[in-house]
């Protein structure tokens, strides 16, 4: 809190620049990169996304795709191959064209040998050849038909970078997008400024944004108060009362793709046996860590599934809250209590807001924890990397059971027999058979208890009164600033 209340005398002194047109959003975490396509960090597709890089399609605030850089697409029979049409005349922001040879660089660096990019497995991987018949048509050819190649050619992994400067995008990213970076100020916020060259300049309203970095719920809600800040998103629940009986703000309330969870380390003794983390699952009180750490805005979930996702399956019913069963469990596995565990907290509001939560629920069947608070970065270079027993975290990526298929993610979690589902529904060709083995990645993760799945939390967003455009809904965490205006 110190730090924050340091910098309310050092805001830059562009910050107040054109205020009455420029905006100002307040994101919970620092982002570690500017480029979606090699770091982990969904902080990093709310600031960049549609902002200051694009992709092939875009992915709408209803889930539905349509075209961006892509003005038109194709689909074969067989539903292997698909011929993309690209946008003619479009720019880099340093005035280079966009053409085919960009997007096969692009999604050739993502599937490398190497690659760090989130979707390489799901996506990348899967696509058999990339062809360039001319400077503005694309044929991917897939190894096998996948009902969800547009929308995820639509997430922030697959943006197009600049085939020159794409190995400076973390800190210099260079885009097509509407918005061109203009400075990162660690530690405080990055800024974006509109590009003069983006082939609809005329219709992008807001000149300006700044992605201001705060994490604590009360810093954050003085900031929006002070009008510093225009826009809070994913907002504490605890600070959003004082907006909805202030006129001068609205308050809006929508669903995501979000899973919220209490992640186990699978490879750590003896949470390595599946008893063991059944017995965590059940002594949690879902609907009471609801009602009392989100303030009742979410659904209670028993797999890595939102209930917003296509073929969705309700298993929250699997693991009731039921303490007994729980130490009943731990007995059957033969641990010995109390079995003491690490808990890291990254700086989150639903990670901190109420830490006495989890430490009474696992403390009542003989679990005692041992909190461990870390920044953002040190959650990523530390937890992210398996160096953890417990953590409390969102995973808003949609449709993203395929990171249960890598072994050497971070929670550990090893199963010939998962992964040959996920081959299994990889290479089905009808949409009735995609539907059912659907329903078994969602009831074999849960049965094996990988993580204890407590939440799909709705999103609160608060916006001062008067800028028009936001999202209510979030199918994926990004901010379309060019679709702002004030009124």
């Amino acid at each position: 809190m110190g730090a924050l209340t340091g910098l309310a005398g050092g805001v830059p002194s562009t910050w107040a620049q054109d205020r009455q047109r420029a905006v100002t959003l307040s994101l919970s975490l620092e982002v570690d990169s500017l480029d979606p396509t090699t770091s982990a960090s969904a902080s990093i597709g709310e600031l960049v996304h549609y902002n200051v890089f694009e992709g092939l399609t875009k992915i709408e605030e209803s889930g539905n795709t349509s075209p961006l850089l892509a003005a038109s697409w194709e689909r074969s029979p067989d539903g292997r191959r698909y011929t993309f049409a690209l946008r003619e005349g479009v720019q880099f922001h340093d005035g280079s064209p966009f053409d085919a040879a960009a997007v096969k660089f692009s999604f050739e660096r993502a599937k490398a040998p190497g690659s760090a990019n989130k979707a390489k497995k799901v996506l990348f991987d899967n696509i058999a050849s990339i062809s360039t018949p001319d400077a503005h048509t694309v044929v991917l050819t897939l190894h096998n038909p996948d009902a969800n190649v547009l929308f995820r050619l639509g997430e922030n992994t697959a943006v197009i970078l600049h085939p020159r400067s794409a190995a400076q995008a973390a800190t210099q990213p260079v885009g097509t997008g509407p918005y061109r970076f203009e400075r990162w100020q660690k530690g405080w916020g990055v800024t974006l400024v509109k590009s003069a060259g983006f082939r609809q300049a005329a219709q992008v309203q807001i000149p300006q944004v700044t992605f201001r970095f705060i994490n604590d719920p009360q810093a954050q809600a003085a900031a929006v108060l002070s009008g510093e800040v225009d826009m809070l998103f994913n907002i504490a629940v605890q600070t959003v009362q004082q907006f909805q009986s202030n006129s001068q703000y609205l308050v809006l309330v929508g669903s995501s793709s979000g899973k919220g969870m209490l992640a186990i380390n699978n490879k750590r003794k003896p949470l390595d046996d599946v008893r063991v983390r059944r017995a965590i699952t059940h002594a949690i009180d879902r609907e009471a860590f609801i009602t009392r750490v989100l303030g009742g805005r979410a659904k209670a979930i028993g797999s890595h599934f939102s209930p917003t996702e296509a073929g969705y399956v309700h298993l929250a019913g699997l693991y009731p809250y039921d303490p007994q069963r729980s130490r009943a469990l731990l007995k059957a596995a033969g641990v010995k209590l109390p079995l003491v565990l690490g808990l890291t907290l990254p700086p989150t509001p639903y990670a901190r807001n109420d830490r006495a939560f989890m430490v009474d629920a696992l403390a009542q069947i003989g679990v005692q924890v041992r909190i461990e608070e870390v920044t953002w970065p040190e959650w990523l270079a530390g937890t992210f990397k398996g160096q953890f027993d417990l953590t409390v975290i969102n995973h808003v990526e949609p449709l993203d059971y395929h990171i249960y298929a890598d072994p050497q993610y971070y929670f550990g979690y090893d199963s010939p027999a998962f992964r040959a589902l996920v081959a299994r529904h990889a290479a089905s060709h009808t949409a009735r058979e995609r539907q059912l083995l659907f329903a078994d990645l969602q009831r074999h993760l849960a049965d094996d208890a990988v993580n204890a799945w407590i939440y799909a939390a709705q999103i609160t967003t608060v916006a001062r009164k008067g800028i028009k455009g936001w999202w209510m809904n979030y199918p994926i965490f990004a901010h379309d600033i060019a679709a702002l205006r004030w009124e």
